[in-house]
Protein backbone atom coordinates (compact mmCIF):
# COMPACT_ATOMS: atom_id res chain seq x y z
CA UNK A 1 0.00 0.00 0.00
CA UNK A 2 2.79 2.78 0.71
CA UNK A 3 4.66 1.64 -2.47
CA UNK A 4 1.40 1.77 -4.50
CA UNK A 5 0.87 5.81 -2.83
CA UNK A 6 4.38 6.47 -3.40
CA UNK A 7 4.20 5.80 -7.19
CA UNK A 8 0.49 7.90 -7.02
CA UNK A 9 2.24 11.03 -5.32
CA UNK A 10 5.06 10.82 -7.61
CA UNK A 11 3.03 10.51 -10.94
CA UNK A 12 1.17 13.45 -9.57
CA UNK A 13 3.77 15.65 -9.14
CA UNK A 14 5.88 14.69 -12.42
CA UNK A 15 2.23 15.47 -14.34
CA UNK A 16 1.85 18.62 -11.93
CA UNK A 17 5.99 19.65 -13.57
CA UNK A 18 4.65 18.44 -16.82
CA UNK A 19 1.26 21.30 -16.72
CA UNK A 20 3.71 23.90 -14.75
CA UNK A 21 6.84 23.78 -18.03
CA UNK A 22 3.79 23.60 -20.33
CA UNK A 23 2.43 26.77 -18.65
CA UNK A 24 5.35 28.37 -18.29
CA UNK A 25 6.00 28.02 -22.25
CA UNK A 26 2.34 28.94 -23.12
CA UNK A 27 2.43 32.23 -20.22
CA UNK A 28 5.96 32.97 -22.32
CA UNK A 29 4.66 33.15 -25.30
CA UNK A 30 7.01 30.08 -26.28
CA UNK A 31 5.44 27.57 -29.24
CA UNK A 32 4.78 24.03 -28.35
CA UNK A 33 7.28 21.72 -29.55
CA UNK A 34 5.85 20.72 -33.05
CA UNK A 35 4.73 17.05 -33.51
CA UNK A 36 4.12 15.13 -36.46
CA UNK A 37 0.56 15.87 -38.20
CA UNK A 38 -1.78 13.09 -37.93
CA UNK A 39 -3.57 11.30 -41.17
CA UNK A 40 -6.34 13.69 -40.91
CA UNK A 41 -4.13 16.99 -40.80
CA UNK A 42 -2.31 15.57 -44.20
CA UNK A 43 -5.04 15.91 -45.98
CA UNK A 44 -5.22 19.63 -45.78
CA UNK A 45 -1.14 19.71 -45.96
CA UNK A 46 -0.07 21.43 -49.35
CA UNK A 47 3.70 22.45 -48.52
CA UNK A 48 5.74 20.31 -46.15
CA UNK A 49 9.00 20.49 -47.13
CA UNK A 50 12.00 21.51 -44.78
CA UNK A 51 13.13 23.97 -46.92
CA UNK A 52 10.79 26.44 -49.01
CA UNK A 53 11.14 29.33 -51.29
CA UNK A 54 8.16 31.38 -52.23
CA UNK A 55 9.91 33.38 -55.06
CA UNK A 56 8.03 36.55 -57.20
CA UNK A 57 6.20 37.94 -54.36
CA UNK A 58 5.08 40.96 -52.72
CA UNK A 59 5.72 41.07 -48.97
CA UNK A 60 3.47 42.71 -46.68
CA UNK A 61 5.96 42.78 -43.58
CA UNK A 62 3.30 43.73 -41.04
CA UNK A 63 5.01 46.23 -39.77
CA UNK A 64 3.41 49.44 -41.55
CA UNK A 65 6.77 49.80 -44.03
CA UNK A 66 6.47 49.87 -47.69
CA UNK A 67 5.48 47.24 -49.57
CA UNK A 68 8.58 45.20 -51.07
CA UNK A 69 8.29 44.07 -54.54
CA UNK A 70 9.66 40.93 -56.02
CA UNK A 71 11.33 39.18 -53.33
CA UNK A 72 11.85 35.94 -52.78
CA UNK A 73 10.92 34.07 -48.89
CA UNK A 74 12.74 31.21 -47.73
CA UNK A 75 11.69 28.95 -45.02
CA UNK A 76 13.64 26.61 -43.36
CA UNK A 77 12.79 24.26 -40.36
CA UNK A 78 9.04 26.08 -39.74
CA UNK A 79 11.07 29.74 -39.21
CA UNK A 80 11.42 32.48 -41.94
CA UNK A 81 15.23 32.34 -42.98
CA UNK A 82 15.50 35.24 -45.27
CA UNK A 83 13.55 37.77 -47.38
CA UNK A 84 15.85 38.06 -50.67
CA UNK A 85 15.67 40.77 -52.71
CA UNK A 86 14.75 40.27 -56.93
CA UNK A 87 18.27 38.51 -58.52
CA UNK A 88 19.53 36.69 -55.22
CA UNK A 89 19.00 32.95 -55.86
CA UNK A 90 17.06 30.70 -53.66
CA UNK A 91 19.08 28.08 -51.62
CA UNK A 92 20.18 25.11 -53.29
CA UNK A 93 17.58 22.24 -52.09
CA UNK A 94 14.77 24.44 -51.83
CA UNK A 95 11.38 23.72 -52.87
CA UNK A 96 10.95 26.61 -55.24
CA UNK A 97 7.49 27.86 -55.38
CA UNK A 98 6.80 30.59 -58.23
CA UNK A 99 4.20 32.89 -57.41
CA UNK A 100 3.76 36.09 -59.57
CA UNK A 101 1.04 38.28 -58.08
CA UNK A 102 0.31 36.98 -54.84
CA UNK A 103 1.31 38.91 -51.70
CA UNK A 104 2.75 37.27 -48.43
CA UNK A 105 2.14 38.54 -45.54
CA UNK A 106 2.16 37.77 -41.86
CA UNK A 107 -0.71 35.44 -40.51
CA UNK A 108 -3.47 37.02 -38.72
CA UNK A 109 -3.79 37.43 -34.73
CA UNK A 110 -7.25 37.21 -33.60
CA UNK A 111 -7.63 38.72 -30.44
CA UNK A 112 -12.06 38.41 -30.66
CA UNK A 113 -11.98 35.04 -31.19
CA UNK A 114 -14.53 31.95 -30.14
CA UNK A 115 -14.73 28.14 -30.74
CA UNK A 116 -18.46 29.06 -29.99
CA UNK A 117 -21.37 30.65 -32.38
CA UNK A 118 -25.11 32.14 -32.15
CA UNK A 119 -26.57 29.14 -33.71
CA UNK A 120 -30.16 30.45 -33.40
CA UNK A 121 -31.34 33.33 -31.74
CA UNK A 122 -34.27 31.30 -29.93
CA UNK A 123 -36.92 33.52 -30.11
CA UNK A 124 -40.72 33.23 -28.80
CA UNK A 125 -43.31 34.86 -31.79
CA UNK A 126 -43.55 38.31 -29.64
CA UNK A 127 -39.79 38.57 -30.37
CA UNK A 128 -38.73 38.23 -26.75
CA UNK A 129 -36.14 36.00 -25.37
CA UNK A 130 -37.70 32.94 -23.68
CA UNK A 131 -36.59 31.21 -20.32
CA UNK A 132 -34.09 29.97 -19.27
CA UNK A 133 -32.14 32.61 -21.63
CA UNK A 134 -29.34 32.93 -24.62
CA UNK A 135 -27.56 30.01 -25.79
CA UNK A 136 -24.59 30.06 -27.79
CA UNK A 137 -23.34 26.29 -29.35
CA UNK A 138 -19.43 25.56 -29.18
CA UNK A 139 -18.14 24.55 -32.61
CA UNK A 140 -14.68 23.09 -31.74
CA UNK A 141 -15.31 21.03 -35.19
CA UNK A 142 -15.61 23.57 -37.78
CA UNK A 143 -14.12 26.75 -36.27
CA UNK A 144 -10.53 25.77 -35.96
CA UNK A 145 -10.50 24.87 -39.88
CA UNK A 146 -12.15 27.99 -40.80
CA UNK A 147 -9.71 30.18 -39.16
CA UNK A 148 -7.15 28.35 -40.24
CA UNK A 149 -8.24 28.83 -44.31
CA UNK A 150 -8.69 32.27 -44.00
CA UNK A 151 -5.29 32.94 -42.34
CA UNK A 152 -5.72 33.23 -39.02
CA UNK A 153 -2.68 31.57 -37.01
CA UNK A 154 -2.84 32.72 -33.93
CA UNK A 155 -6.32 33.67 -31.81
CA UNK A 156 -7.64 34.15 -28.53
CA UNK A 157 -11.04 32.55 -27.29
CA UNK A 158 -11.90 35.61 -25.63
CA UNK A 159 -14.21 34.24 -23.61
CA UNK A 160 -15.72 30.68 -23.33
CA UNK A 161 -18.53 28.53 -22.42
CA UNK A 162 -16.52 25.65 -22.58
CA UNK A 163 -13.48 26.04 -21.25
CA UNK A 164 -12.44 22.28 -21.02
CA UNK A 165 -13.15 21.68 -24.87
CA UNK A 166 -10.96 24.69 -25.93
CA UNK A 167 -8.32 23.34 -23.51
CA UNK A 168 -8.70 19.95 -25.33
CA UNK A 169 -8.93 21.33 -28.98
CA UNK A 170 -5.85 23.58 -28.04
CA UNK A 171 -3.92 20.36 -27.14
CA UNK A 172 -5.16 18.01 -30.25
CA UNK A 173 -4.06 20.88 -32.76
CA UNK A 174 -0.59 20.97 -30.86
CA UNK A 175 -0.01 17.82 -30.81
CA UNK A 176 -1.23 17.88 -34.66
CA UNK A 177 -4.42 15.80 -34.37
CA UNK A 178 -6.38 18.01 -35.93
CA UNK A 179 -5.50 21.25 -37.92
CA UNK A 180 -6.62 24.78 -36.68
CA UNK A 181 -4.20 28.11 -34.77
CA UNK A 182 -2.46 28.57 -32.18
CA UNK A 183 -4.70 29.30 -29.71
CA UNK A 184 -4.29 31.10 -26.73
CA UNK A 185 -6.96 29.85 -24.45
CA UNK A 186 -9.55 32.35 -22.27
CA UNK A 187 -11.03 30.79 -18.86
CA UNK A 188 -14.58 31.41 -18.38
CA UNK A 189 -16.57 34.30 -18.84
CA UNK A 190 -16.42 36.06 -15.30
CA UNK A 191 -20.01 37.15 -15.12
CA UNK A 192 -21.89 38.59 -12.06
CA UNK A 193 -25.41 37.85 -11.42
CA UNK A 194 -28.34 38.90 -13.59
CA UNK A 195 -26.60 37.26 -17.06
CA UNK A 196 -28.99 36.53 -20.26
CA UNK A 197 -26.50 33.34 -20.61
CA UNK A 198 -27.26 30.81 -18.66
CA UNK A 199 -24.14 28.69 -19.67
CA UNK A 200 -21.94 31.36 -17.80
CA UNK A 201 -21.39 31.35 -13.88
CA UNK A 202 -22.96 34.64 -11.57
CA UNK A 203 -19.89 35.50 -9.03
CA UNK A 204 -20.44 38.38 -6.54
CA UNK A 205 -17.37 37.55 -4.30
CA UNK A 206 -14.08 38.39 -4.79
CA UNK A 207 -12.78 35.49 -2.90
CA UNK A 208 -14.62 33.44 -5.39
CA UNK A 209 -13.75 35.07 -8.40
CA UNK A 210 -10.35 34.62 -6.91
CA UNK A 211 -10.79 30.59 -6.81
CA UNK A 212 -12.40 30.68 -10.62
CA UNK A 213 -9.16 32.52 -11.61
CA UNK A 214 -6.52 30.30 -9.74
CA UNK A 215 -8.60 26.95 -10.64
CA UNK A 216 -8.58 27.70 -14.16
CA UNK A 217 -4.62 29.06 -14.18
CA UNK A 218 -3.58 25.80 -12.97
CA UNK A 219 -6.08 23.95 -15.79
CA UNK A 220 -4.21 25.41 -18.25
CA UNK A 221 -5.67 28.91 -19.31
CA UNK A 222 -3.66 31.63 -20.52
CA UNK A 223 -6.34 34.69 -20.74
CA UNK A 224 -9.14 35.59 -18.87
CA UNK A 225 -12.44 37.98 -19.31
CA UNK A 226 -14.93 39.91 -17.39
CA UNK A 227 -18.49 40.12 -18.71
CA UNK A 228 -20.97 42.89 -18.64
CA UNK A 229 -22.67 42.42 -14.95
CA UNK A 230 -19.41 41.88 -12.91
CA UNK A 231 -19.16 44.29 -9.66
CA UNK A 232 -16.42 46.41 -9.57
CA UNK A 233 -14.47 44.85 -6.50
CA UNK A 234 -15.04 41.09 -8.15
CA UNK A 235 -13.39 42.85 -11.08
CA UNK A 236 -10.53 44.37 -9.55
CA UNK A 237 -9.92 41.31 -7.46
CA UNK A 238 -10.18 39.10 -10.66
CA UNK A 239 -7.18 41.49 -12.25
CA UNK A 240 -5.31 41.06 -10.07
CA UNK A 241 -5.30 37.36 -9.32
CA UNK A 242 -4.81 37.19 -13.24
CA UNK A 243 -1.79 39.38 -13.15
CA UNK A 244 -0.13 36.88 -10.49
CA UNK A 245 -0.45 33.98 -12.68
CA UNK A 246 0.75 35.77 -15.64
CA UNK A 247 -1.99 36.33 -17.61
CA UNK A 248 -3.93 39.65 -18.84
CA UNK A 249 -7.18 40.27 -18.33
CA UNK A 250 -9.69 41.79 -20.80
CA UNK A 251 -13.15 42.90 -20.54
CA UNK A 252 -16.98 43.25 -22.24
CA UNK A 253 -18.20 45.40 -19.44
CA UNK A 254 -21.41 47.30 -18.98
CA UNK A 255 -21.69 47.45 -15.15
CA UNK A 256 -18.29 48.76 -14.82
CA UNK A 257 -17.60 51.63 -16.66
CA UNK A 258 -14.28 51.84 -18.83
CA UNK A 259 -11.99 54.51 -16.57
CA UNK A 260 -13.19 52.68 -13.57
CA UNK A 261 -12.35 49.21 -15.27
CA UNK A 262 -8.75 51.53 -16.58
CA UNK A 263 -8.19 51.92 -12.86
CA UNK A 264 -8.30 48.64 -11.95
CA UNK A 265 -5.83 47.51 -13.84
CA UNK A 266 -7.40 45.69 -16.65
CA UNK A 267 -5.52 45.45 -19.72
CA UNK A 268 -7.80 45.60 -22.38
CA UNK A 269 -11.27 46.33 -23.33
CA UNK A 270 -13.52 44.72 -25.92
CA UNK A 271 -15.56 46.26 -28.74
CA UNK A 272 -14.82 50.04 -28.08
CA UNK A 273 -17.03 51.91 -26.06
CA UNK A 274 -19.96 53.53 -28.30
CA UNK A 275 -21.71 50.05 -28.03
CA UNK A 276 -20.48 48.86 -24.00
CA UNK A 277 -19.44 52.32 -22.03
CA UNK A 278 -21.39 53.06 -19.38
CA UNK A 279 -20.03 55.95 -18.10
CA UNK A 280 -22.25 58.83 -19.75
CA UNK A 281 -25.47 57.05 -18.98
CA UNK A 282 -27.31 59.43 -16.30
CA UNK A 283 -27.97 58.44 -12.89
CA UNK A 284 -26.85 55.27 -13.98
CA UNK A 285 -26.38 52.81 -10.48
CA UNK A 286 -23.22 51.19 -9.35
CA UNK A 287 -22.41 47.80 -10.46
CA UNK A 288 -25.90 47.91 -12.47
CA UNK A 289 -25.19 47.33 -16.35
CA UNK A 290 -27.84 50.21 -18.05
CA UNK A 291 -29.91 48.71 -21.15
CA UNK A 292 -27.94 49.06 -24.50
CA UNK A 293 -30.16 51.66 -25.64
CA UNK A 294 -29.28 53.62 -22.84
CA UNK A 295 -25.77 53.13 -23.34
CA UNK A 296 -26.44 54.55 -27.17
CA UNK A 297 -28.24 57.61 -26.13
CA UNK A 298 -25.67 58.40 -23.80
CA UNK A 299 -22.58 58.31 -26.52
CA UNK A 300 -25.57 59.75 -28.98
CA UNK A 301 -24.38 63.36 -27.51
CA UNK A 302 -21.22 63.13 -27.43
CA UNK A 303 -18.37 63.57 -30.15
CA UNK A 304 -15.29 62.27 -30.91
CA UNK A 305 -13.65 65.66 -29.96
CA UNK A 306 -15.47 66.65 -27.14
CA UNK A 307 -13.22 66.99 -23.65
CA UNK A 308 -15.23 64.11 -22.28
CA UNK A 309 -14.21 61.00 -24.94
CA UNK A 310 -10.49 62.67 -25.38
CA UNK A 311 -10.22 62.62 -21.59
CA UNK A 312 -11.29 58.94 -21.63
CA UNK A 313 -8.88 58.07 -24.98
CA UNK A 314 -5.96 60.09 -22.74
CA UNK A 315 -6.48 57.95 -19.79
CA UNK A 316 -6.51 54.92 -21.62
CA UNK A 317 -3.95 55.51 -23.59
CA UNK A 318 -1.51 56.18 -20.55
CA UNK A 319 -2.56 53.34 -18.51
CA UNK A 320 -1.75 51.23 -21.51
CA UNK A 321 -5.17 49.95 -21.91
CA UNK A 322 -5.77 47.99 -25.57
CA UNK A 323 -9.07 47.97 -27.18
CA UNK A 324 -10.26 45.34 -29.75
CA UNK A 325 -11.63 46.28 -32.67
CA UNK A 326 -15.12 44.15 -33.79
CA UNK A 327 -16.55 45.97 -36.26
CA UNK A 328 -17.95 43.19 -37.74
CA UNK A 329 -20.16 42.09 -35.19
CA UNK A 330 -21.63 45.51 -35.18
CA UNK A 331 -22.26 45.56 -39.01
CA UNK A 332 -23.64 42.07 -39.07
CA UNK A 333 -27.34 44.32 -36.98
CA UNK A 334 -27.13 47.29 -40.06
CA UNK A 335 -30.25 46.13 -42.15
CA UNK A 336 -28.79 48.39 -44.84
CA UNK A 337 -25.60 46.57 -45.11
CA UNK A 338 -24.89 43.64 -47.53
CA UNK A 339 -25.84 40.00 -46.44
CA UNK A 340 -23.69 37.32 -46.12
CA UNK A 341 -22.20 36.30 -49.34
CA UNK A 342 -23.18 32.49 -50.95
CA UNK A 343 -19.92 31.08 -50.21
CA UNK A 344 -20.63 32.11 -46.28
CA UNK A 345 -24.21 31.00 -45.99
CA UNK A 346 -23.48 27.98 -47.99
CA UNK A 347 -20.98 27.33 -44.75
CA UNK A 348 -23.67 27.30 -42.25
CA UNK A 349 -26.48 24.83 -41.06
CA UNK A 350 -30.07 25.36 -42.35
CA UNK A 351 -30.98 26.36 -38.67
CA UNK A 352 -28.09 28.98 -38.37
CA UNK A 353 -28.49 30.48 -41.96
CA UNK A 354 -32.78 30.66 -41.04
CA UNK A 355 -31.51 32.40 -37.78
CA UNK A 356 -29.84 34.93 -39.10
CA UNK A 357 -31.83 36.29 -42.21
CA UNK A 358 -34.90 36.02 -39.57
CA UNK A 359 -32.64 38.47 -38.25
CA UNK A 360 -32.02 40.59 -40.97
CA UNK A 361 -35.29 40.88 -42.14
CA UNK A 362 -36.60 41.76 -38.95
CA UNK A 363 -34.00 44.42 -38.96
CA UNK A 364 -34.90 45.84 -42.08
CA UNK A 365 -38.61 46.36 -40.79
CA UNK A 366 -37.06 49.91 -39.21
CA UNK A 367 -34.92 51.97 -41.42
CA UNK A 368 -35.04 54.34 -38.00
CA UNK A 369 -33.15 51.66 -36.17
CA UNK A 370 -31.24 50.78 -39.57
CA UNK A 371 -29.28 54.59 -39.43
CA UNK A 372 -29.32 54.63 -36.23
CA UNK A 373 -26.95 51.69 -35.90
CA UNK A 374 -25.10 52.97 -38.85
CA UNK A 375 -24.36 55.93 -37.47
CA UNK A 376 -23.48 54.24 -33.87
CA UNK A 377 -21.03 52.04 -35.79
CA UNK A 378 -19.59 55.35 -37.71
CA UNK A 379 -19.38 56.57 -34.52
CA UNK A 380 -17.14 53.76 -33.27
CA UNK A 381 -14.92 53.88 -36.50
CA UNK A 382 -14.20 57.48 -35.43
CA UNK A 383 -13.43 56.39 -31.69
CA UNK A 384 -11.25 53.93 -33.29
CA UNK A 385 -9.41 55.94 -35.33
CA UNK A 386 -8.35 58.63 -32.43
CA UNK A 387 -7.80 56.24 -30.27
CA UNK A 388 -4.49 54.86 -32.52
CA UNK A 389 -3.83 58.94 -33.09
CA UNK A 390 -3.49 59.01 -29.50
CA UNK A 391 -0.91 56.26 -29.40
CA UNK A 392 -3.62 53.55 -27.94
CA UNK A 393 -2.81 49.83 -29.16
CA UNK A 394 -5.97 48.57 -31.06
CA UNK A 395 -6.19 44.62 -31.57
CA UNK A 396 -8.47 42.92 -34.16
CA UNK A 397 -11.25 40.70 -33.81
CA UNK A 398 -14.35 39.61 -35.51
CA UNK A 399 -16.59 38.04 -32.65
CA UNK A 400 -18.72 35.39 -34.39
CA UNK A 401 -21.22 35.69 -31.69
CA UNK A 402 -24.30 38.67 -32.15
CA UNK A 403 -26.96 37.62 -34.74
CA UNK A 404 -25.24 34.59 -36.16
CA UNK A 405 -23.87 37.22 -39.20
CA UNK A 406 -20.16 36.83 -38.28
CA UNK A 407 -18.72 33.12 -39.18
CA UNK A 408 -14.95 32.41 -38.18
CA UNK A 409 -12.48 32.90 -40.07
CA UNK A 410 -14.35 35.24 -42.63
CA UNK A 411 -15.29 37.75 -39.98
CA UNK A 412 -11.50 38.48 -39.53
CA UNK A 413 -10.73 39.13 -43.01
CA UNK A 414 -14.05 41.82 -42.75
CA UNK A 415 -12.14 43.44 -39.69
CA UNK A 416 -9.81 44.05 -41.72
CA UNK A 417 -11.85 45.53 -44.73
CA UNK A 418 -14.23 47.57 -41.85
CA UNK A 419 -10.60 49.29 -40.10
CA UNK A 420 -9.84 50.57 -44.00
CA UNK A 421 -13.19 51.96 -44.55
CA UNK A 422 -12.35 53.40 -40.78
CA UNK A 423 -9.33 55.26 -42.22
CA UNK A 424 -7.01 53.34 -41.73
CA UNK A 425 -4.32 52.57 -44.62
CA UNK A 426 -4.45 49.26 -45.74
CA UNK A 427 -1.54 48.19 -44.34
CA UNK A 428 -2.26 50.04 -41.20
CA UNK A 429 -5.30 47.77 -40.94
CA UNK A 430 -2.83 44.57 -41.21
CA UNK A 431 -0.51 46.10 -38.80
CA UNK A 432 -3.40 46.02 -36.20
CA UNK A 433 -4.72 42.66 -37.29
CA UNK A 434 -1.04 40.97 -37.40
CA UNK A 435 1.89 42.61 -34.73
CA UNK A 436 -0.79 44.58 -32.55
CA UNK A 437 -2.24 41.07 -31.77
CA UNK A 438 1.27 39.13 -31.24
CA UNK A 439 2.86 42.19 -29.31
CA UNK A 440 -0.13 42.45 -26.74
CA UNK A 441 0.08 38.30 -26.66
CA UNK A 442 3.72 39.29 -25.80
CA UNK A 443 4.71 36.87 -28.71
CA UNK A 444 6.13 39.51 -31.18
CA UNK A 445 9.74 37.99 -31.06
CA UNK A 446 8.32 35.30 -32.65
CA UNK A 447 5.44 36.05 -34.69
CA UNK A 448 2.92 39.06 -36.67
CA UNK A 449 5.65 40.31 -38.90
CA UNK A 450 7.40 38.97 -41.46
CA UNK A 451 11.17 38.90 -40.56
CA UNK A 452 13.98 36.57 -40.85
CA UNK A 453 13.76 34.51 -37.43
CA UNK A 454 10.49 34.52 -36.83
CA UNK A 455 7.87 31.37 -36.98
CA UNK A 456 7.33 30.84 -41.02
CA UNK A 457 3.49 31.87 -40.00
CA UNK A 458 2.53 33.80 -42.88
CA UNK A 459 -0.62 34.09 -45.88
CA UNK A 460 -0.23 33.90 -49.46
CA UNK A 461 -3.11 35.96 -51.08
CA UNK A 462 -3.67 36.50 -55.16
CA UNK A 463 -3.79 40.18 -55.38
CA UNK A 464 -2.34 43.24 -53.88
CA UNK A 465 -4.50 44.05 -50.12
CA UNK A 466 -2.24 47.37 -49.55
CA UNK A 467 -4.01 48.49 -52.48
CA UNK A 468 -7.36 46.60 -52.35
CA UNK A 469 -7.67 45.41 -48.81
CA UNK A 470 -10.73 42.89 -50.11
CA UNK A 471 -7.92 40.65 -51.63
CA UNK A 472 -6.99 39.64 -48.09
CA UNK A 473 -10.63 37.20 -49.26
CA UNK A 474 -7.80 35.42 -51.53
CA UNK A 475 -6.62 33.21 -49.66
CA UNK A 476 -4.60 30.45 -51.49
CA UNK A 477 -2.31 29.00 -49.14
CA UNK A 478 -1.59 29.54 -44.99
CA UNK A 479 1.97 28.33 -43.56
CA UNK A 480 1.71 27.62 -40.38
CA UNK A 481 4.91 26.84 -38.40
CA UNK A 482 6.41 26.72 -42.02
CA UNK A 483 3.53 23.76 -42.61
CA UNK A 484 1.51 24.94 -46.14
CA UNK A 485 -2.32 24.38 -45.98
CA UNK A 486 -5.15 24.17 -48.31
CA UNK A 487 -7.98 26.77 -47.43
CA UNK A 488 -9.85 25.35 -50.12
CA UNK A 489 -9.78 22.17 -48.87
CA UNK A 490 -10.08 22.85 -45.38
CA UNK A 491 -13.55 24.94 -46.02
CA UNK A 492 -15.20 22.21 -47.70
CA UNK A 493 -14.17 20.04 -44.82
CA UNK A 494 -17.04 21.32 -42.78
CA UNK A 495 -19.37 23.37 -45.40
CA UNK A 496 -22.93 23.00 -43.64
CA UNK A 497 -21.83 22.65 -40.07
CA UNK A 498 -21.62 26.27 -38.68
CA UNK A 499 -24.00 26.18 -35.58
CA UNK A 500 -24.09 21.95 -35.55
CA UNK A 501 -20.32 21.04 -34.78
Amino acid sequence: MRRQLTLTLLAAALSAAALSAALARAQAGAPTPARAPSAEVRKFVTVDQPLVALTGVRVIDGTGAPVQENRTVVLRGGRIEAILDDGQAAPAGARVMNLPGRTVMPGLVGMHNHLMYTASLNLDDDDKLPPPGFFVTEIAFSAPRMYLAAGVTTMRTTGSVEPYTDLNIRRKIDDGVIPGPHIDVTGPYLEGKGSAFPQMTAIDEAAEVRRTVDFWSHEGATSFKAYMNIPADVLGAAIQEAHKHGAKLTGHLCSVDYRTAARLGIDNLEHGPIFTDSEYVAERKKDVCPSGSQIAASWDKLTIDSPQVQSLIHELVERKVAITSTLPVFESFVATRPVLSRKQQAMMSAESLRSHLAARVAAATSPARAAQLEASLKKEMAFESAFVKAGGLLLAGPDPTGNGGVLPGFGDQRELELLVEAGFTPLQAIRIGTANGARYLGRLDKIGTVEAGKNADLVVVNGDPSRRINDVENVEIVFKDGVGYDPARLNASVRGMVGTR
